[in-house]
C-alpha cells in the first residue's frame, strides 16, 4: 500500500489553482501533485476534483501531474473515488479497512495513500487571487523543491 507522495503536492481549491500548478510545473520542469483540500472527497466528491483535473489538464495540454483526492476516513467516498477513476486517494481510517480498499483500489487502477503528504503549498488562502499571482507562487514552490524534474 502506498503511504506517500514522490512530488511536490500543491492543495487547489478551484480551476485556476490547479491551471496555475500544471503551468508552473510545465515552465519549471519541476513534478508536482495536485491534491484536494483534506476532507474534498466527502464534501466536493470525485466528480468535482476529477472535473478540475480534466479542464486543467485541457487548459495545459502540454503539463504531466499525479493527482490525489482526500476523502478522510469515509468508506463510501473512496469507492466513490476509485469507481470514478481517481489516480490516488486518500484514505487515513483504519487499518484493516484501508487493506481492503487497497485491494479494491488495485484492481480498478487506483492507488490508496494511508498518510496524507505534507504539502509544498495549499493555495486555500489565495482563492480569490491573479492568476500570475497564482503562477508565480506555485513556480517560486517547485522551482525550490526537492522533487526531481521531469524526463
Amino acid at each position: 500500500m502506498v503511504q506517500s507522495c514522490d512530488f511536490a503536492v500543491i492543495i487547489v481549491h478551484s480551476l485556476a489553482h490547479a491551471v496555475a500548478a500544471l503551468t508552473a510545473s510545465a515552465e519549471t520542469g519541476r513534478k508536482v501533485t495536485l491534491a484536494s483540500a483534506p476532507d474534498a472527497g466527502i464534501y466536493a466528491g470525485p466528480g468535482w476534483f476529477g472535473g478540475l483535473i480534466a479542464a486543467a489538464l485541457e487548459a495545459v495540454p502540454a503539463a504531466q501531474c499525479k493527482i490525489l483526492l482526500d476523502c478522510g476516513n469515509d468508506v463510501g467516498a473512496v469507492l466513490a473515488a476509485i469507481r470514478a477513476g481517481i489516480e490516488a486517494i486518500v484514505f487515513t481510517g483504519r487499518a484493516d479497512v484501508a487493506e481492503r480498499l487497497a485491494d479494491i483500489a488495485r484492481q480498478r487502477g487506483s492507488r490508496l495513500v494511508t498518510i496524507r503528504p505534507e504539502a509544498a503549498l495549499d493555495l486555500g488562502a489565495e482563492f480569490v487571487a491573479l492568476p500570475e499571482t497564482l503562477l508565480a507562487r506555485c513556480a517560486g514552490v517547485l522551482a525550490s523543491h526537492w522533487s526531481a524534474p521531469m524526463p
